[in-house]
C-alpha cells in the first residue's frame, strides 16, 4: 500500500484554503488559538568562544538544563559553511521526485531508519504536517548507509563531516552537564552508553502548509533520547511550553538549539529536565530541522545514577533498558 507523504498533500492542497480533516488538530492544541503571539522566547544562550573559564559555562549550561530543558550554543567550533552543506544536501534531498526518494523508504525491517512520514501511535488518528528521514551517522560501526541518500551525490561527505564536528561539542556538553550535576565529567557519558552512543540524525520537512492555524509539524512532547543538539533553517517553528503557554523560541543563525532528553532527566533523578516543545508549520515557507539524536544503545540500562540517589532524595524514576522505554513511549503507555 503506497503511504501518503506530506509534501504530496501540500502540492495538492497549495491553491487550497482547507487541509484534510486527519491534520486539524483538537482546538486546545491549534497553534493560532494556544500560542503567545507577538513574544519571541529568548531561551539561554551560552557562548562557548572562551574556554577558559569553564566554571561559567559549566554554571550556565547547569542552570539552563535544571530551568529550561533547552539553550542554544554559540561560537561552538562548527564552521558555518560545514552547516549550510548539511543543510543544501538535506534539502536536495528532499526536493527530488518522489520515486527517487522512496528508494530509501523505511520498511517493517529498518526500524527508525529511512524516509518516512509517521513516528509514533498517532492520538484519535491525527496526523503531523511533516515528512522526515532518519539515519545514524556515529558511531561508524552503527551505521547504514543503505538509509543515507545516494544523491545528491555530496550528501555523504557532508554529514560525514558534519558528524564529526558534531561529536567534538557533543563530548564537552556530556562533560559540562557532568560537572554541574557534582560528577566527575566523564560519568554522564559513560551512563548514556560511552563510545558505544548512537547518533541518530533525523531531517524534518515541513512544506508550505494552507491552514498553520490549525495544524502542526510535530505534536508536544519530550525527546526520547539523552540529548539532542539541532540547527533549524530560518522559517521560524520550534515552540516551548513555558508558564503553561506556548511561545517562538527565538532564532540565531548557525546556532546549535540544544534539548536535554528523557533519558538524562532520568540519569540526574530530575535535576535537569526534559523539554516540553513542539513544531508549527508555515504558510509560505517550508520549514526544515536537523536533530541529531544521542542514544543510548539499545540494550543498555538507564536509571538515575547512583551518586545522584540519597535517602532525602530517592530514585524518582525506574530502571529499565532503553529498547523498553522506546517501545512504551512510542506506542503511548505507561514507564
Amino acid at each position: 500500500m503506497e503511504v501518503v507523504r506530506v509534501q504530496s498533500i501540500a502540492s495538492l492542497s497549495k491553491h487550497a484554503n482547507t487541509i484534510p480533516s486527519e491534520y486539524i488538530r483538537s482546538e486546545n492544541e491549534q497553534p493560532a488559538g494556544s500560542t503567545v503571539h507577538g513574544v519571541v522566547l529568548e531561551v539561554p544562550v551560552i557562548d562557548l568562544s572562551d574556554e577558559s573559564d569553564i566554571e561559567k559555562i559549566v554554571r550556565s549550561i547547569s542552570e539552563a538544563s535544571r530551568e529550561w530543558g533547552i539553550f542554544q550554543v554559540v561560537n561552538h567550533g562548527i564552521p558555518n559553511e560545514v552547516i549550510s552543506k548539511l543543510q543544501r544536501v538535506g534539502k536536495e534531498f528532499f526536493e527530488l521526485p518522489k520515486e527517487e526518494k522512496e528508494v530509501i523508504a523505511k520498511t517493517s525491517e529498518s526500524g527508525i531508519e529511512g524516509y518516512g512520514t509517521t513516528l509514533q501511535k498517532e492520538i484519535e488518528g491525527k496526523k503531523g504536517w511533516v515528512d522526515h528521514l532518519f539515519h545514524k551517522i556515529l558511531p561508524p560501526n552503527a551505521i547504514n548507509y543503505n538509509y543515507w541518500p545516494k544523491n545528491p551525490p555530496s550528501y555523504r561527505e557532508a554529514n560525514e563531516e558534519y558528524a564529526e564536528r558534531l561529536r567534538h561539542v557533543s563530548d564537552k556538553l556530556t562533560r559540562w552537564l557532568s560537572l554541574g550535576l557534582g560528577l566527575e565529567e566523564q560519568e554522564l557519558k559513560a551512563a548514556m552508553g560511552g563510545e558505544d552512543t548512537i547518533y541518530l540524525m533525523k531531517i524534518n520537512y515541513y512544506p508550505p502548509c494552507p491552514r498553520p492555524d490549525l495544524a502542526l509539524g510535530v505534536v508536544a512532547h519530550t525527546d526520547m533520547s539523552a540529548l539532542t543538539i539541532l540547527v533549524p533553517n530560518e522559517v521560524q517553528g520550534l515552540q516551548v511550553f513555558r508558564d503553561d503557554s506556548w511561545y517562538d523560541v527565538k532564532y540565531i543563525p548557525n546556532a546549535l538549539i540544544v534539548h536535554i532528553g528523557d533519558q538524562i532527566e532520568i540519569l540526574s533523578n530530575g535535576k535537569y529536565k526534559a523539554v516540553f516543545h513542539r513544531s508549527t508549520v508555515n504558510k509560505e515557507s517550508t520549514r526544515m530541522s536537523w536533530p541529531v539524536f544521542l542514544e543510548p544503545p539499545a540494550e543498555v540500562e538507564i536509571g538515575p545514577i547512583t551518586k545522584l540517589v540519597t535517602q532525602e532524595n530517592p530514585a524518582k524514576f525506574k530502571t529499565k533498558k532503553y529498547k523498553d522505554y522506546v517501545y512504551c513511549k512510542l506506542n503511548k503507555l505507561p514507564q
